[in-house]
């Protein structure tokens, strides 16, 4: 009984002690809680017929009528298919391409410099994606545009209609996108790189270790736990894509939809033309479920091979 006493009042004062940590946290999970918990309960509009004049609870329900509308198009195989290698190329081309900037920062000499280094590029990303179609509009135009105009006159080629020819498209949504995000994505991991130990980096240049295989069995090896947890992350998110990216840019073209349409974007074609906000509910619900199963299994993935660098 006297250790049952003892151990009750060394909780209780543990957690009189903690009351201001608590009180400080209140905040955040009362926002957490109303932003991301309490909207959970309209998942229900997914198999309901909504009608926003009878409410969510009110409307009649349909089972899984939305999903079936959602996935039995001719569509649906496209906007799926496109949707997953975008998603798997901007995380592979994307991971390349800002580890390795963000290793090409750290070698900066002069604070200055670096600065300006880090503040061109990440500049591109504080710009919305309305202002870059029209930029990439400018250099594509069929009439105006730079390429028409000045690179492929000068080489004495016809002039290309980029928004109606498809096979282009693929290149021009991933240069779009490493443009725009590589270098907001790149400060992760600029900020692991300073804050390795450089005795690592003395110990191996005494031992006669090349700047490449400093990079290689010390940078690289030491990002290694950030570069999982990045990746995870964006799995988490690969049944989803950039709005503004996938509609901005090609300038809702019809003619290259086949290669840059969507999930999302079909989502909101599909809310413009016939309001359907049951059948919206259906793709959030789908892709945050997808998501889920697709980073438990990377998960599981990681923890085989490596289960310290593993979430759970």
């Amino acid at each position: 009984m006297n250790t049952r006493a003892q151990s009750s009042g060394k909780l209780a004062k543990n957690i009189k002690r903690s009351i201001p940590i608590y009180l400080l946290a209140l905040p955040g999970l009362i926002y957490l809680a109303i932003n991301n918990y309490v909207p959970m309960a309209s998942l229900v509009v997914a198999f309901k017929n909504y009608s926003a004049k009878r409410g969510i609870w009110g409307s009649d329900w349909c089972g899984f009528k939305n999903f079936k509308y959602l996935f039995g198009t001719r569509d649906a195989w496209t906007i799926t298919r496109n949707t997953l290698c975008y998603n798997i190329a901007f995380i592979v081309i994307g991971t390349i391409m800002t580890v390795t900037i963000a290793i090409l920062l750290s070698e900066i000499k002069g604070k200055r410099r670096g600065k300006f280094y880090q503040s061109a590029i990440l500049l591109p990303y504080l710009v919305s994606w309305v202002i870059i179609s029209y930029l990439v509009f400018g250099f594509l135009s069929a009439e105006n545009g730079f390429i028409n105009n000045t690179i492929l006159a000068g080489l004495g080629k016809e002039p290309v209609s980029w928004y109606n020819v498809p096979k282009y498209w693929p290149i021009i949504i991933v240069l779009a996108y490493l443009w725009q995000g590589m270098g907001y994505h790149s400060i992760v991991y600029f900020a692991n790189v300073v804050g390795i130990d450089r005795g690592y980096y003395e110990a191996a240049q005494i031992e006669g270790a090349s700047h490449w295989q400093q990079i290689v069995h010390i940078t690289l090896p030491l990002l290694r736990p950030t570069i999982i947890t990045m990746v995870m992350l964006s799995v988490g998110k690969i049944f989803y894509s950039d709005f503004g990216l996938f509609y901005q840019v090609p300038m809702n073209s019809g003619a290259v939809y086949r290669v840059t349409g969507v999930i999302d974007t079909y989502v909101y074609k599909g809310l413009l033309e016939q309001g359907n906000i049951g059948m919206s509910a259906a793709a959030g619900l789908y892709q945050s479920l997808v998501g889920f199963a697709v980073v438990l299994l990377a998960n599981l993935i990681v923890r085989k091979i490596d289960k310290d660098s593993a979430f759970f």
